[in-house]
């Protein structure tokens, strides 16, 4: 089996979960490539999370605070990078200058400009495969609602609406973090942190917005520091996002309404994607993540169905597939289409791959025309 040693950059949750999905890689029994973690990068390098990597992980040959040491590792192939959006632009350009493969987290760059310059220096290096991080569309529900866009069973596409739906910041005593502070986490707020996300499954299947008209809102205006004091919470809470949306497959134009959300009442942690199609409609939510419900009509009649899925993943797994399917699978089959892309140069199916550079620019350009959109009260083309 082919084996890629990895350096990890940021060890907080996501790098913990990447931690545990190499840990349980042995549940992929087809999959003749895995990953191995051998160095360890975090600025603070608090001592239960190294502790945590290194009693579990025997392969860990290195352990630093400066990333720059990771990357110059020439036992490192590969570096999966979970830092706050500020690091976003110089630590990916530095791990691809060094030549080095890249699995990085969203939004890819705290703004457009990073963006664009972390783009232009994915092209400088065709040699180096890089890709985002999205777990959702790894949902084997999810599995069968995209393999319903690939066999065109929507028909013509009516409406889409998707969004990332979570009450983490309902409290107003929550004390203040890094992703509700501007300058680590961006202008674009719950978008950079949510969006990408719900993004990923309308641009692979090739709907793309064509003008945005926002509505965003900051809620909680500040919240606890932590030592006793309140700060300022500039980011924005929510976001509304309606777009006229072109299918490239087609031609044709529907609406779609994409919502990011940290303040919504009634929610845990919600992504769900609705779609609405003249031959068939679908929906899907993470509240009851075996569900898909799907609806076709017959001799004049709505018929809706409802389908339960168990493990029926894109890449196999040894639990039963009657079994249900949670977060960590998620991510287990994330990273599996990750490494399974690097080395067949193709993706599984076209909805079994983690987010393309491509998809990232999108969003920034949709994220940066929302801004414009709720300041000005315009829509705002693309």
């Amino acid at each position: 089996m082919e084996t890629i040693r990895f350096g990890v950059i940021g060890l907080g949750l996501m790098g913990r979960e990447f931690g545990s999905a190499a840990a349980r890689w042995c549940h992929l029994p087809d999959m003749d490539i895995r990953p191995e973690i051998v160095a360890l990068c975090s600025k603070t390098l608090p001592e239960d999370t190294v502790r945590w990597f290194t009693e579990h992980f025997s392969t860990i040959s290195q352990v630093t605070g400066d990333y720059r040491e990771l990357i110059m590792n020439p036992d490192v192939d590969a570096i999966y990078c979970a830092v706050p959006h500020h690091l976003h632009e110089v630590i990916y350009c530095a791990v691809l200058d060094s030549g080095k493969h890249l699995l990085g987290e969203k939004p890819f760059g705290i703004d457009k400009r990073a963006n664009d310059i972390i783009t232009a220096k994915i092209v400088e290096h065709p040699e180096c495969f890089v890709r985002c991080t999205s777990q959702f569309p790894f949902f084997p529900a999810v599995q069968k609602l995209c393999g319903m866009i690939e066999d065109d069973a929507f028909g013509e596409i009516i409406e889409v609406e998707a969004g990332f739906l979570h009450s983490s910041d309902l409290n107003p005593q929550k004390p203040i973090n890094w992703k509700r502070i501007l300058e680590y986490n961006g202008e674009y707020g719950c978008m950079g942190d949510l969006g990408m996300h719900v993004c990923h499954v309308p641009f692979r299947a090739g709907w793309i917005p064509r003008n945005v008209r926002a509505i965003l809102s900051n809620i909680v205006k500040e919240r606890p520091d932590g030592k006793g004091g309140k700060v300022p919470c500039k980011t924005w809470d929510n976001a509304v996002l309606f777009s006229e949306t072109e299918n490239t497959a087609t031609g044709e134009t529907f609406p779609m309404t994409i919502k990011t959300q940290r303040i919504a009442p009634g929610e845990k942690n919600t992504w769900y994607l609705s779609v609405l199609g003249t031959k068939a409609s679908a929906r899907f939510s993470t509240r009851n993540p075996r569900l898909l419900q799907v609806m076709g009509y017959y001799s004049g009649e709505q018929v809706l169905c409802e389908i339960q899925t168990g493990q029926e993943t894109a890449f196999r797994s040894i639990t039963g597939s009657i079994f249900e399917f949670g977060f960590s699978d998620a991510i287990l089959q994330m990273w599996a289409g990750y490494l399974y892309e690097l080395k067949n140069k193709k993706p599984m199916n076209k909805f079994a791959g983690c987010v393309l550079p491509e998809e990232t620019a999108l969003s920034h350009r949709l994220f940066s025309a929302a801004l414009e959109s709720h300041k000005n009260r315009t829509t705002v083309a693309l």
